[in-house]
């Protein structure tokens, strides 16, 4: 994330340099390396930025928080899912949780206990 924000302002520094998105790609790529945005990312952030845009941080999305995994969370899933019976649809409606976030969590907790 902070990574991708630090290439978002550089890319602003070009758009302000006047730099055209075919000659900021390959500074971006020589100055962060395999870490490098995409070149499709790095046109559309250059075109929006230089129609205007003056905000380098991501837009607010609409749905469920990304956060639905956290450590939080994770517990909570682990605690119920003691009594191996628990079907993932019946945790997930337990602790309002999506069935694919549980799912996860279910099969990293199998995952460590195979280890």
């Amino acid at each position: 994330m902070q990574r991708s924000l630090e290439q978002r302002m550089a890319i602003k520094f070009c758009v302000k340099l006047e730099k055209s998105g075919a000659e900021t790609i390959p500074m971006l790529k020589k100055a962060f390396g395999v870490d490098c945005l995409s070149d499709r990312q790095i046109f559309r952030w250059h075109k929006a930025l230089a129609e205007g845009r003056e905000d380098v941080n991501d837009e607010n999305r609409a749905g469920r928080p990304s956060t639905s995994s956290s450590d939080d969370n994770v517990k909570r899933v682990r605690d119920l899912n003691t009594d191996r019976r628990l079907s993932v649809r019946l945790i997930s409606e337990t602790l309002d949780i999506t069935k694919t976030i549980v799912h996860e969590i279910v099969s990293e907790s199998l995952g460590m206990r195979q280890a």
